[in-house]
């Protein structure tokens, strides 16, 4: 059985394997320009496969991707290190009237992407064999060589004609990885039954997330430095409030707990309510969203059959010098120690929707929730076993960190920390 499982899950490779070939010749269009590029100075005088893997994306259609492997640009260029800016840096750039900060952003991105998306390339090819032939890990895999090769072979970029056009490439590029969250989530659960070290996917993830987050807020900060909004340097907030932050999440949250359960509970915030500073948001649409409906979930279970009603979540708001901190706190009953022990694995949840969702992926017009949904595009309140862990990989990429002190019992508090911009002792770099 396990013999027929891998043969159907390896036949798309084949025409691959088969040829084993250095040679991968990616052609992409540049305002109706062929530029083609092979990855070997070396051509080996081996057969043409008779059969390639073409992959037609609606952004991506203009290039054939003939091997998974043994491609000497994408191994030169993974063996590189990425240049982390700081926002803080992004933000003292500013803005030139003649548009040279366009240039100088465009300039960055074209030599600093391709390096991120090589490493992640590379994280897919150091995955367990029977992992990687996942269908949906295959996808994302060489998803990323096509988007390498369109990066990697897109010409110097010199005058703000080519930053425009360089700046629709982005925009296509953040489109063709708006599912990479979805397609890993469903991927590594197809593929739980053969990963023996839990630390592998642990790890992979990690990195493949955050990598995700900072491509995302690099390539939106440059789209976002093209536009003229009061109050933004790019996609950085000059004056971000927190409160502003937790009240939207807590609306949208109310929505999806109302729609199961048909109730929700009220969220009180106190704190540093009227705090303001530079901040890109991005993450904490993510974070704080789904630390609240695991309290509103929490909150609704243990009180369902209660008399009294549904006790308030209370979120605290904290700004120091070096961080921003929010304490999510919910009387839900608190989780038992085996819980706790696994609530910041990769797929694990306390619900039982883990075992029968599927997963697409939607962004919405206002920026509240970069969320998992299901492919009916109905909002869930948990399940996918994902929330936690990416919450904390977030964090901590951001130089904080998400902690739970819980009573069993009683109820849980959540906190989240992340570093601020301005901080001098926890410098972020994306």
């Amino acid at each position: 059985m396990l013999g027929t499982k891998l043969n159907r899950l390896i036949r798309p490779l084949r025409p691959l394997a088969r040829y084993n070939t250095n040679d991968a010749t990616i052609t992409v269009k540049y305002n109706d320009k062929n530029t083609t590029q092979t990855t070997n100075e070396t051509t080996n005088n081996r057969a043409t496969p008779s059969t390639e893997k073409v992959i037609r994306d609606k952004h991506l259609a203009n290039i054939t991707v003939t091997s998974f492997y043994c491609q000497s640009a994408i191994e030169q260029y993974a063996a590189k290190q990425s240049t982390r800016l700081t926002p803080l840096t992004m933000m003292y750039i500013g803005k030139t009237e003649d548009g040279t900060h366009l240039l100088r952003s465009a300039q960055y991105l074209q030599k600093d992407l391709p390096i991120r998306f090589a490493h992640r390339i590379d994280d897919f090819r150091n995955l367990p064999f029977v992992v990687a032939c996942n269908p949906l890990l295959l996808d994302s895999h060489e998803r990323f060589i096509k988007i390498f090769h369109t990066l990697h072979t897109f010409p110097p970029i010199k005058t703000l004609e080519q930053e425009k056009e360089f700046t629709e490439l982005l925009k296509n590029t953040l489109s063709c990885t708006s599912d990479t969250l979805p397609l890993l989530v469903e991927g590594f659960r197809e593929s739980k039954r053969h990963i023996k070290q839990e630390t592998l996917v642990r790890n992979f993830l990690d990195r493949a997330l955050t990598s995700r987050l900072a491509i995302k807020m690099l390539i939106e900060h440059h789209i976002a430095m093209r536009k003229d909004r009061s109050n933004y340097i790019g996609a950085i907030c000059m004056s971000f409030s927190p409160r502003k932050l937790v009240e939207s999440s807590a609306e949208y949250v109310k929505k999806v707990c109302r729609l199961q359960y048909g109730v929700a509970p009220n969220v009180k915030i106190d704190g540093h309510v009227h705090s303001t500073f530079p901040y890109i948001a991005t993450p904490l649409y993510y974070i704080i969203p789904e630390m609240l409906k695991n309290a509103f979930r929490a909150t609704v279970e243990h009180h369902r059959h209660s008399d009294s009603g549904l006790p308030t979540v209370g979120v605290t708001i904290a700004v120091n010098e070096d961080e921003l901190v929010f304490r999510i706190k919910d009387r839900g009953g608190g989780m038992s120690r085996s819980v706790l022990e696994k609530i910041f694995d990769y797929h694990f949840s306390s619900s039982n929707l883990a075992d029968n969702t599927s997963f697409s992926y939607a962004d919405f017009d206002h920026p509240i929730y970069d969320p998992i949904v299901t492919r009916d595009n109905t909002n869930k309140m948990s399940g996918y076993g994902f929330g936690v862990p990416t919450s904390r990989a977030y964090c901590e990429y951001l130089n904080g960190s998400l902690t739970i002190e819980t009573m069993y019992g009683i109820g849980s508090d959540v906190y989240v920390r992340v570093g601020l911009l301005t901080s001098e002792n926890r410098i972020v770099r994306l």
